[in-house]
């Protein structure tokens, strides 16, 4: 079989295809190539942003699925997993049906091995038995927590296994495949690093040298203007994230219940587009940065906020969340949104800072106001009424871990990682983010915009709301402020993270200096193929016992341009 440079890669994978193409050396590989590949049963569709990879090659092992079986050893998990799915849903049909002319021939079951037989082999490494604690730490490494929600029918059923054995610290092959057979498809992913960062352990060592870096940063102020912000201790720092996938890393003072004030602009913007639309929200607020202090009593030349991000802005959208209904509907509503997007995890409430923000709020009222002298609510809007709405939800208490998980359901494109449930729409999300990028930071989020370059929303109380979009959410919280009214060990951890990975938004551009990429494996950056680079391609797909061998250019061919290679088994070597 020929194939020329610009058919290469089309060429390769038609003949992946089940039924591409006889007689390639493809199709010639030997038995134990040939690996189980999923089934007709529920399988999940891939995570929102994320294109699936294309289909396996039948009879084809590439290097990131690992080795084949060895002498001696037990089989590697082979199987490939469907790309992380935005319902999570981890039903399956064991992986027992064989791709193969058009997916009509199927193998009779028990002639390959489950994905829960390649899962215990894969943990066990040629043991007969797990210890309990191996797979629980093995599932820890992946970066998923035994609270995930997703895997509670596997830690149910650990659980009950382990009340109602003999050996209540030891899974045998049977015991352990009753255990996972709920979750397997979640559970194949994080075990053969499938999960949109690999090598998660690494990534979060990174992540706790970077958090030990900003613990240094010493200066600014802890706001004071209601003492129920001043009461914090200077010293509190702690960083979470989420990942796409649900991996979760804490560092540091990560469950100290804090409250959201203005990280919640954008929550609530996100909610208002969700329920009415860009169009209609729009209609009451801007999109430009202002270039002032966020709670200047200033609109635009349409008599408009700026944006949903300053405080006039802010009020504005709020008094059109659930028009009709009264505070208490509304508040039970937002609670109820913020509890979805954080994966029902930490939400609460403070009563005590709610009811300072309105004794002190005089420059809010004052806003409010101006507001309705130049009729920027809704018809029938009750000012006053709003702006106590206003303050409940500047008074919504998180922890690091649950906001970390919201920033998530924003990289997520409005799916809950931890849940798998759909909530916000991709209208809303794509809006959110755009403006956080832009107007997010106070009056640093220009600056924070060039250098970091990723949508992030700060308050007063000393939280960062950061969205690296499918990728991650982070919040990292630490009280003392700097002049712009950020956190001051939260924007030197922003700065240090991007520095290292390739975050920002233009770190992919071609030819840039390289830096981390935890996205991929090892942390390699991704590379580009020169046009003949052809031999380096096959190292990277690790098309087993075959090879390229160069075949000089016919005659009436330009050989500055086109050079030939041909495939082949090795058996077609002598």
């Amino acid at each position: 079989m020929r194939l020329r440079s610009a058919a290469l890669f089309r060429e390769l994978l038609r003949l992946s295809q089940p039924g591409g193409g006889g007689g390639s050396a493809l199709r010639r590989l030997p038995a134990p190539f040939a690996a189980p590949v999923w089934g007709t049963g529920s399988v999940p569709s891939p995570r929102p942003g994320r294109l699936p990879p294309p289909p396996p090659a039948r009879g084809v092992c590439t290097r990131s699925e690992g080795a084949l079986q060895e002498p001696g050893k037990g089989p590697p998990l082979s199987a490939r997993a469907p790309p992380a799915d935005s319902g999570n849903n981890n039903n399956h049909n064991g992986g027992q049906e064989l791709a193969g002319g058009g997916g009509d021939n199927k193998m009779k079951q028990g002639l390959l091995p489950s994905l829960e037989d390649l899962l215990f082999y894969t943990i066990a490494e040629g043991q007969e038995k797990i210890p309990v604690h191996k797979f629980i730490t093995a599932l820890k490494s992946t970066g998923l927590r035994t609270s995930d929600p997703r895997l509670k029918e596997c830690m149910d059923m650990l659980r009950l296994t382990l009340q109602t054995t003999s050996d209540g610290v030891m899974l045998d092959k049977d015991l352990f495949k009753k255990c996972v057979q709920s979750n397997i498809v979640l559970l194949t992913q994080a075990f053969r690093r499938k999960f949109v960062i690999p090598d998660f352990m690494s990534f979060t060592s990174h992540i706790d040298e970077l958090y030990e870096s900003a613990k240094k940063q010493s200066g600014g102020q802890v706001a004071d203007y209601i003492p129920q912000l001043a009461k914090f201790s200077p010293d509190l720092w702690g960083v979470s994230l989420c990942t796409v996938d649900g991996q979760r890393h804490s560092v540091g003072d990560t469950k100290v219940p804090f409250c959201l004030q203005s990280c919640v602009k954008p929550l609530k913007y996100a909610v208002a587009v969700n329920d009415l639309g860009t169009e209609y929200v729009h209609r009451y607020v801007g999109k430009e940065p202002s270039g002032l202090r966020f709670n200047k009593l200033f609109l635009n030349e349409d008599d408009r906020p700026h944006n949903p991000m300053v405080n006039a802005g802010a009020i504005v959208v709020t008094s059109l969340i659930k028009q009709g209904a009264n505070n208490a509907e509304k508040f039970d509503y937002m609670m109820q949104f913020m509890n979805n997007m954080a994966g029902n995890e930490y939400v609460g409430f403070s009563n005590a800072t709610f009811q300072s923000e309105r004794e002190s709020g005089d420059r809010n009222f004052a806003i409010g106001y101006y507001l309705k002298e130049k009729k920027c609510f809704p018809e029938g809007t009750d000012m006053v009424a709003i702006l106590d709405f206003y303050f409940q939800l500047c008074s919504i208490e998180v922890t690091c871990e649950s906001a970390s998980v919201m920033a998530a359901t924003l990289a997520n494109g409005g799916f809950c990682p931890i849940t798998g449930e759909r909530v916000l729409s991709p209208e809303s999300v794509r809006n959110t983010l755009s403006l956080m990028h832009s107007c997010g930071m106070y009056d640093f989020s220009g600056q924070f915009a060039f250098h970091v370059g990723l949508p992030a929303k700060s308050g007063v109380a000393g939280g960062i709301l950061l969205v690296v979009p499918n990728v991650m959410g982070l919040m990292c919280w630490s009280p003392p402020l700097d002049k712009m009214g950020n956190s001051v060990k939260g924007i030197h951890f922003c700065h240090e993270l991007v520095s290292l990975c390739n975050f920002h938004n233009y770190d992919n551009l071609r030819h840039f200096a390289k830096k981390l990429d935890p996205r991929r494996e090892g942390g390699d950056q991704r590379h580009s193929f020169g046009p003949l680079d052809y031999e380096s391609l096959q190292q990277e797909l690790a098309l087993k016992d075959t090879v390229w061998k160069k075949v000089s250019p016919e005659s009436n061919e330009d050989i500055s341009r086109t050079i030939v290679y041909r495939m082949e088994s090795r058996g077609e070597q002598n």
